[in-house]
């Protein structure tokens, strides 16, 4: 038995081929599922002839085609399995009904292949589902996309055949084509799909696009910057597929101890079979008990026990923005009880914001004024700081004057002629260089002090302000901390490269009190260690190049994926591709519901095998009751498993805290 994702298989039409549909994979569309529909409808007919008295010949090839039908697929699977010497149980299930047959019991055997069949079908269409929910993520890409050729002709093509360079024309109320960037046009994008955002966000010249998010009502020309292939859905897909092929350490030892039990099971069916024989008891009575006991004792459910539950959330995680690269992340996810976050680019935006406008009293400017010269003079410029400057006159609607004579000091800041007046912009200790003014001095000194970045104007040589600057907290770093302290049973560990001010000052707020500023990557990769050193299996949150190591060291790493680094999207063990915060202790919970889920199932075919072989051996089970028992624990725990399946599950995951 198997539970894996795969891809289907392309059209012929290459248009079609760029995108695979998003529809539910229909039950009668699976070949499992018409075979046994083949099963019963045969073994229906054979039963209602063979109720109304007539020979034998009339519902005896009924019986035999129902045979065929149900058990051809498992049959040959099975041997096929034998001749790499691995036993599989649809091969035993197969064999009884054969048995069965054998010693005249042909309705029985026919009924043990009928509900085999069934439970076969059952589960290939909860895979296809599973599987369905991970392709729909390919439904948000559109098919194709317009293409803008050198002399701006216009040739719509499958967004398949992009390539990186290529410009494409994304008109109003369409989805975007290919990740990439804006070369000309403004528009407003909802991409609530990608980022998590829930307003559309204005795009201008220079800003990214993703492929799948909806265009407003302006038109855009687009530069591709990624093959289809590299998008940031086809990610989401891939990696959530390549998940589904891997095995948690549960299942492997699960299927480690199926082999030697399928051993040990025909050894004994063989044993109540020859012994009693032995001791002259009748054939028929006999070979029927051991036909019963090996179907009753075959270990169906216990192997559907771990992986649906782990595909389900996995799927689930991807539906909703993680992307969980194994089973065994998934698994041990669940584990954690410590969480090591880092500062900027995580807890915080990672985006620097003027948080503080703050003119000195002599010169007599006010705030607007100090920003719009600030503003001004960094206009020009490219340095984080400066976009900050920026956007901050932008957000307040000031209007820049035209600047002369810019120069750029690394190091030191900005200095431009801002209407006739020079203006300089930049380090408070490179500006003053020495020279009294406290008054400068101290604001400065106050802005550091509160964790801020200070940043100092001085017009025609005269300090007459300073803005502060700092990484704003996201607006979920605070409910999540608390989401994972409630989990982990501890709060948090704030490990940071940043100095130690702003690293108090930001954890006071996120509410961490144990914060660790100053750190070099080897040191985050120690603070890991120490804190594995004492028991703990830690959570480790990042999205740097510097983040990289802790990422590899700790017991499950996650990468923040929207401006993490390839190094540390590479590294982690999961991927927070929307950048939502929050999704990490969802994610966690959801683990541990999976966990529970999977020890459920294996608490249910346990109880169920023992009962039915108890009953085998201490009394008379019928076949047909003992068919259903072991086929009905089987579909039992394959459907609890796919429950993790819903957008319920992620639900209640978010509040299970």
């Amino acid at each position: 038995m198997s539970f894996t994702l795969t891809r289907p298989a392309s059209s012929a039409d290459p248009v079609r081929d760029a995108v695979v549909t998003g529809r539910r994979t229909r039950i009668l569309a699976l070949p499992e599922a018409r075979w046994a529909a083949a099963a019963l409808v045969l073994f229906l007919s054979a039963l209602l002839v063979h109720l109304l008295g007539a020979p034998w010949w009339a519902w005896g090839p009924l019986y035999a085609l129902t045979y065929v039908a149900g058990g051809w697929e498992p049959g040959w699977e099975g041997l096929k399995a034998l001749k790499d010497r691995t036993l599989d149980v649809d091969l035993l299930m197969v064999v009884a009904a054969l048995g069965a047959a054998a010693i005249g019991q042909v309705l029985d055997g026919a009924l043990l292949i009928v509900i085999f069949a069934t439970s076969g079908a059952l589960e290939a269409f909860a895979t296809a589902r599973t599987a369905d929910s991970v392709r729909g993520l390919l439904d948000l890409a559109p098919a194709t996309a317009a293409r803008l050729g050198d002399g701006g002709a216009e040739e719509t093509v499958p967004t398949a055949r992009l390539r990186v360079g290529d410009v494409i024309l994304v008109r109003p109320g369409e989805r975007v084509g290919a990740d990439g960037r804006v070369l000309d046009g403004a528009s407003e994008v909802d991409q609530a799909t990608i980022t998590g955002e829930p307003l559309p966000v204005t795009k201008e010249q220079g800003d990214e696009v993703f492929a799948g998010t909806l265009n407003g009502t302006g038109a855009l020309r687009v530069a591709v910057e990624r093959d289809a292939a590299d998008s940031v859905i086809a990610r989401i897909v891939a990696m959530v597929e390549e998940a589904s092929g891997t095995k948690a350490p549960t299942q492997l030892f699960i299927e480690k101890v199926e082999q030697r039990y399928s051993i040990g099971m025909v050894a004994a069916t063989l044993a109540l079979f020859i012994l009693p024989l032995a001791f002259g008891a009748d054939l028929q009575p006999t070979l029927l008990r051991a036909m019963t006991f090996m179907i009753v004792a075959s270990p169906c459910a216990v192997v559907l026990a771990t992986m649906p539950p782990l595909l389900s959330a996995i799927a689930n995680a991807g539906r909703h923005g993680v992307l969980i690269k194994s089973a065994v992340v998934m698994e041990r996810l669940g584990q954690i009880d410590a969480v090591a976050l880092d500062k900027t680019g995580t807890l915080t935006e990672g985006t620097p914001r003027v948080t503080d406008i703050r003119p000195l009293a002599a010169p007599g400017l006010t705030t607007d004024t100090l920003l719009t010269l600030a503003a001004a003079a960094e206009h020009p410029s490219e340095h984080p700081l400066a976009r900050a400057v920026t956007d901050a006159a932008r957000t307040r609607g000031l209007a820049l004057p035209a600047v002369r004579d810019f120069v750029s000091t690394p190091g030191t800041g900005v200095t431009a002629t801002v209407d006739g007046r020079t203006v300089a912009v930049g380090s408070p200790a490179r500006l003053l260089d020495g020279r009294p003014d406290e008054g400068a001095a101290e604001l400065a000194a106050h802005l550091e002090e509160d964790g801020r970045t200070a940043v100092l104007v001085v017009l025609d040589g005269t300090p007459v302000g300073a803005l502060g600057i700092a990484d704003r907290l996201r607006t979920d770093a605070r409910d999540t901390v608390t989401r994972l302290t409630a989990l982990t049973g501890c709060t948090p560990v704030l490990v940071t490269g940043d100095n130690p001010r702003a690293a108090a000052r930001l954890g006071a707020e996120a509410g961490i009190g144990d914060v660790r500023a100053g750190l070099l990557p080897q040191d985050k990769v120690r603070a890991v260690k120490e804190m594995e050193g004492a028991g703990r299996k830690v959570l480790v949150v990042g999205d740097g190049v510097n983040d990289a190591p802790a990422l590899a060291a700790a017991h499950t790493g996650v990468a923040m994926g929207r401006a993490g680094s390839d190094l540390a999207l590479e590294t982690a063990d999961a991927v927070v591709v929307r950048d939502e915060l929050a999704t990490i202790p969802t994610a966690v919970a959801l683990s541990r519901r999976c966990r529970r889920l999977v020890a459920q199932n294996l608490v249910i075919a346990a109880v169920f095998i023992t009962g039915l072989v108890i009953w085998d051996l201490t009394g008379t089970l019928p076949l047909p009751l003992g068919v259903a028992g072991h086929e009905g624990s089987t579909v039992i725990v394959g459907l609890n498993g796919l429950r993790l399946l819903r957008d319920a599950a992620w639900t209640r995951a978010r509040n299970d805290w």
